[in-house]
């Protein structure tokens, strides 16, 4: 059975930090590119981070990167999203996304509010 389950979302203040997990089981994980998402109510949904399988390729959008950093552990099959100086406008619901067999998580809200 396929699952992708992502933690580590909640409220933090403008400025702060977040870090989301997200733990991979019934495929083989190392073999997945996998990717984050976000989609705010009303709007699309947007890609926030790539990572290749090995890890050694990431792709951040301008949207944010500085802020944003995707990396991952094949060992304990997860892959992680750190978000730095949040700001309001990342609150939504943060996906994980196996790329290469297109399975998704159920997803973890962010909200950034003072």
């Amino acid at each position: 059975q396929v699952q992708l389950v992502e933690s580590g979302g909640g409220l933090v203040q403008p400025g702060g930090s977040l870090r989301l997990s997200c733990a991979a089981s019934g495929f083989t994980f190392s073999n997945s590119a996998m990717s984050w998402y976000r989609q705010a109510p009303g709007k699309a949904r947007e890609l926030v981070a790539f990572i290749s399988s090995s890890g050694v390729y990431t792709d951040i959008p301008e949207s944010v990167k500085g802020r944003f950093t995707i990396s991952r552990d094949n060992a304990k099959r997860t892959v992680y999203l750190q978000m730095n100086r949040l700001k309001p406008e990342d609150t939504a619901p943060y996906f994980c996304k196996s790329e290469t067999y297109a399975y998704w998580g159920q997803g973890t809200q962010v909200t950034v509010s003072s």
